[in-house]
Parts: C-alpha cells; sequence; structure tokens
C-alpha cells in the first residue's frame, strides 16, 4: 500500500488531470462529492503540515515582515490596482472584472502546499503565507470592499475568514501533533506515503468543484471560451510575473510564492456575495479551477529549469 501511495505521488499532476476529465464528464459524480468538498480541503491542510518541519511552518520574527509585505501586496495592492484599471475601462461590473477582484483579494488556496509539492517547490513558504494570508483576511479586503460594493456585507465575509481560520487551527495543530509523535513520518518513505494520499485528495476535490463546468461545456457558447481565456491568463500571467520577480531575491521561495500568486482561496467570498453575482460567477469558478489544477503539470518542467539556472 506505501509502496502505492509513493507511485501515486510519483504520477501526481497526471492525476489532477484525470481528476479534472473525470468532473467534466461525469457530472452526477462531481454533484454527488460536493458536499465533501470543504472536509477534503481541511484533510489537505492536515497533510501539507505533516510534510513541512512545525518549526518552520510559521514565519520567525526575522522573515515575519517580509511575509506580512508579501500578503499585504498580494491582497491589498493587486486588488485595488485592478479595480482602478476596472473602473477607468467601464468593466469593474462585469463577471469577468468581479471574478478578477475576487481572485486578487483572496488568500492563497488552501490546497497551495499540496500544489506546491506536486510542482517540485519547498511548501513551507506556502503554508507560511497560507496562515497569514488567511489571518490577515479580515483587514486585507475592507479597502476592496470599499472601492467595490457589489462584495455585500464585510462582516460576512469576516465570520467566513475566522471560521476558516478555526479550520487551519484545528487540521494544522493536528498534522504538527501527529508528525512530532510518529517519527515514521519525517522519514523519506512517510513524506511519499502522504505524498500520494495528498493527491488522491486534491484529485476528489477538483471532482467536486468542476460540477458547474460539465453542463457549460456541452453547451460551450463564447462567452465560455473567452472565460476560459481569461482564466488561464489571470492564473498562469501571476505565477509568471511572481516567478520573474522573486527568482534572484528569494529563489527557495520562489516557486511556492509564484503558484500562490496565482492560486487562490476565491471561493471563501461566496458567501458575501448577493445570490444573483454568485449565480453569475459559478461558470468563472469552476472554470477557474482548470488552470489551479495544471498548475503543477505546467509549471514543474518551469521550476526544474527555474533550479538548474
Amino acid at each position: 500500500m506505501i509502496a502505492g501511495l509513493r507511485a501515486l505521488a510519483r504520477h501526481g499532476r497526471l492525476m489532477l488531470v484525470a481528476g479534472l476529465v473525470l468532473g467534466v464528464s461525469a457530472p452526477r459524480l462531481a454533484e454527488a462529492l460536493i458536499p465533501f468538498i470543504f472536509p477534503m480541503i481541511a484533510l489537505l491542510l492536515f497533510l501539507a503540515t505533516l510534510r513541512v518541519d512545525p518549526r518552520a511552518a510559521f514565519p520567525g520574527r526575522r522573515s515575519l515582515p517580509r511575509y506580512l509585505s508579501i500578503t499585504l501586496v498580494m491582497q491589498v495592492g493587486l486588488p485595488v490596482v485592478a479595480i482602478g484599471f476596472l473602473w477607468a475601462i467601464g468593466a469593474s461590473g462585469t463577471v469577468l472584472g468581479i471574478g478578477l477582484v475576487l481572485v486578487l483579494a483572496a488568500p492563497p488556496l488552501t490546497g497551495s502546499p499540496g500544489l506546491t509539492i506536486l510542482a517540485g517547490g519547498d511548501p513551507t513558504p506556502a503554508l507560511r503565507q497560507l496562515v497569514l494570508g488567511t489571518a490577515l483576511l479580515p483587514l486585507t479586503v475592507m479597502p476592496v470592499f470599499w472601492l467595490l460594493p457589489v462584495f455585500g456585507a464585510p462582516l460576512v465575509v469576516v465570520e467566513a475568514a475566522l471560521r476558516l481560520l478555526v479550520v487551519i487551527a484545528l487540521a494544522g495543530g493536528a498534522g504538527v501533533l501527529l508528525r512530532a509523535r510518529v517519527p515514521w513520518l519525517r522519514g523519506t518513505e512517510g513524506q511519499g506515503a502522504v505524498d500520494g494520499v495528498i493527491t488522491i485528495a486534491m484529485a476528489a476535490v477538483v471532482v467536486g468543484l468542476m460540477s458547474a463546468v460539465g453542463p457549460a461545456f456541452l453547451s460551450a457558447t463564447p462567452a465560455f471560451w473567452i472565460t476560459l481565456a481569461a482564466v488561464f491568463a489571470l492564473n498562469f500571467g501571476a505565477q509568471a510575473a511572481a516567478l520573474f520577480l522573486t527568482r534572484r531575491r528569494a529563489p527557495r521561495d520562489a516557486p511556492a510564492l509564484a503558484i500562490m500568486a496565482g492560486n487562490r482561496n476565491l471561493a471563501l467570498f461566496l458567501g458575501a456575495l448577493p445570490p444573483e453575482i454568485v449565480a453569475a460567477l459559478l461558470l468563472f469558478i469552476g472554470l477557474y479551477q482548470v488552470p489551479m489544477y495544471l498548475t503543477p503539470l505546467i509549471m514543474a518542467p518551469v521550476i526544474r529549469r527555474f533550479a538548474d539556472s
């Protein structure tokens, strides 16, 4: 069984692609998995903490200012600049415009440490930024709400962020405790087995997240293809820009920072949006999962070349 999990980890990138295909081609299965999405996301966080040294999972005093500045740039600076650009071109109220701001204002994806592992990077910076970005979300969203009132009541999102913080504390704490108590998990064999379980969990999550995409794909309209092109450009454009800007200053952290730049927990905001906006954004959110789960497959060779240079 352990050997099988390690084999899955070695082919993790293809497993995620298989999850995308299954989510589109089996809409009933995708709908059946919807109730399990959030528990599986919590499981992913638990598994991510099994893969890193708990002493390195949180920023130290020396590195804290750098992580804080990254959070402010990612979750305040970028969405504010985007809002200004969208307002200038008259697109601030469009579905693509709202989706763009949602992505940029959100903290890193809960599964970003897992994506980083599958892409061949160090997951520690991703876990640090995930915890810090989520902790500061109640504060970082305020300028976005003030500039773009369509997001609805800020307190609703603050409550959602606090609930997510509780999940992070419980899942992360359990992972840290188990890693400390079971030495096998800290060895090569144990880490390979954990990577295999991460692969299975991420593939199952994406099947559920693709529930809205299958029907839209069968009756694809020009809006479908425009949205798909937009989410690819946003996700991989952000990753490429982050990798380019950090590859010299922070070469060890650059892969994780790049993956986090494009892969954000935009679903966190759904409870704060008006129902009609949520309905309009479902296709955008579903299609955004495609570049998310193709990230390890596409970014792994880029990261390898970056490491060899």
